[in-house]
């Protein structure tokens, strides 16, 4: 082969295991253990497998350990034990060609089970599709952490993991709801129901997404199908184990009992609260809907116009928000066509232009990072490390965080008649809150548009929790600047008879 010639296959190959390390990965273990038929077989059916998932967790794996040097195994299992929210439950068969679980990054989507495998690989699934294997199979030690053993080849160590309520656990596209005890009167709170022969928690699903439903509800081999109402409001969560009774149609999942129901969330819509209009006649009174900016101002909106069907306004124009659905958005602020107006201004001619107001406070650490993304990344995207590192950070914090405080301190001292809501108590009891907002806008509530809120609250404007910063950004004399200002705030609400701020604000 000419020199020129051969230059331009090494350029190919080396081009080539640049784009897929782990096959390069793959064909160094391949080399170094060719002395073994049985471990080059079995490498090499890994390697050589059309399912692509393995090569993807391999791939995860190669490029943390070149990076770290040192893997600690995934991150679900240190919080889960850390915790005491994981349960081995066996040694399970994994077949290349039928995976046992076939899903991956467990913590993340909610996965019901999670699978170790080959000292490394992590699987994950709601169902476990391979037959129990001896636990002296699942043999291999985890890469990072030499005192537990990942399964071994062709072997998964598997548990069932219990998940934090901010986790949703899922069945397909089905959410986990939780268990709850039989409804008084059954039939009418749950008035469309079947008995399924072989019953699994996909069969009840699929004929309640089938009956148009958002509620698959499972009592043994009965499958009930229904909307939340307030006979059957999923507010009373019972024990889990309560609910444990395994499926005839699957053994590793849940179907509940005659008393106790596991409920799931199909995909269906509940559109008992998706009417939305303005006002049928113009109103002279003038509703604030106020906040800092990043204190969750279009959420409570999107909160407010599906429990009370009517449209919500703003001092300003956003034209992304108009897009998004909300159309009250291109209104004037006084056109009186809106059931409130959405307000980050503060100072006294401001807040004395409106008759009464909703104040949305939220903790400051996390108010001044949501606006800051906002600001560098819009409503939905995140600001670039570039952004928290440079010197952007520290002069938004610097020029921002007063202001935190003297919105609220204008808006109690110059607001006529004020509603003083906080944003960890909407998350935390939705239902109440927002029936607390509904009855000070003057208006009747109805429970059932408040129970549909409910399965669909979070609206459009939702930013992913996924992307978080690995580290503070808050330096110790920014957190005590700001500390002094949450006591500040605290101090002027107690002043005014209202309870102070949540206590996840309050300095340690």
């Amino acid at each position: 082969m000419r020199p020129k010639n051969m230059a331009k296959t090494l350029l190919k190959i080396q081009r080539y295991f640049r784009r897929k390390p782990v096959r390069f990965f793959s064909l160094i273990l391949l080399y170094l253990t060719a002395g073994n038929a049985v471990v080059a077989s079995e490498m090499g059916s890994r390697t050589s497998m059309s399912d692509t998932r393995g090569l993807g967790i391999m791939s995860r794996v190669f490029k943390e350990t070149r990076r770290s040097g040192r893997r600690y195994g995934p991150p679900w299992m240190k919080k889960a034990r850390q915790e005491g929210r994981e349960t081995y439950i066996g040694c399970y068969i994994d077949d290349t060609q039928k995976r046992a679980l076939r899903g991956d990054n467990c913590a993340e989507r909610g996965y019901m089970y999670a699978g170790l495998e080959f000292g490394a690989e992590c699987y994950c699934g709601h169902k476990i599709q391979a037959p129990n294997a001896s636990d002296s199979e699942c043999n291999m030690e985890c890469k990072g952490e030499k005192s537990n053993l990942c399964g071994g080849a062709n072997r998964l160590s598997i548990y069932r993991l219990e998940l934090s309520q901010e986790s949703a656990r899922r069945y397909g596209s089905a959410i986990f709801k939780g268990c709850f005890h039989r409804p008084d009167n059954v039939t009418l709170a749950l008035p469309f129901s079947a008995v399924i022969q072989n019953m699994s928690v996909e069969k009840c699903v699929d004929m309640c997404t089938e009956k148009e439903k958002t509620l698959a509800v499972l009592a043994g081999d009965r499958c009930y199908c229904a909307f939340p109402t307030s006979r059957f409001s999923l507010h009373e969560l019972e024990d889990e184990g309560m609910c444990v009774h395994r499926c005839h149609g699957e053994e590793f999942e849940s179907c509940g009992n005659n008393e106790y129901f596991v409920v799931y969330q199909t995909q269906v819509q509940d559109n008992r609260c998706m009417d939305r209009h303005f006002l049928p006649t113009r109103t002279k009174q003038l509703v604030a809907l106020a906040s800092f900016p990043g204190a969750g101002n279009t959420w409570a909106r999107h909160l407010i116009e599906l429990a009370t069907g009517f449209y919500t306004g703003s001092y300003y124009f956003d034209g992304s928000l108009y897009n998004k659905g909300f159309k009250g958005e291109r209104d004037h602020w006084r056109s009186g066509r809106t059931i409130c107006i959405k307000t980050h201004e503060s100072g006294r001619k401001e807040i004395e232009s409106f008759d009464s107001s909703i104040l949305m406070i939220r903790n400051p650490y996390k108010a001044l990072m949501a606006e800051f993304n906002r600001k560098y990344g819009g409503h939905i995207g995140f600001a670039s490390q570039a952004h928290w590192k440079g010197k952007e950070w520290p002069e938004f914090v610097k020029n921002y965080a007063p202001w935190w405080a003297s919105h609220t301190l204008d808006w109690l001292n110059y607001g006529k008649i004020v509603h003083v809501v906080h944003f960890e108590n909407v998350k935390r009891d939705l239902f109440s809150q927002l029936k607390g907002m509904v009855q000070f806008l003057g208006l009747k509530v109805s429970e059932d548009r408040l129970l549909c809120v409910e399965g669909q609250k979070d609206g459009n404007f939702k930013r992913s929790g996924l992307r978080k910063l690995e580290y503070d950004p808050y330096t110790p004399e920014m957190r005590a600047n700001i500390n002094e200002l949450i006591r500040t705030v605290d101090a002027a609400l107690r002043k005014r008879n209202m309870s102070g701020v949540p206590e996840e604000y309050m300095p340690r």
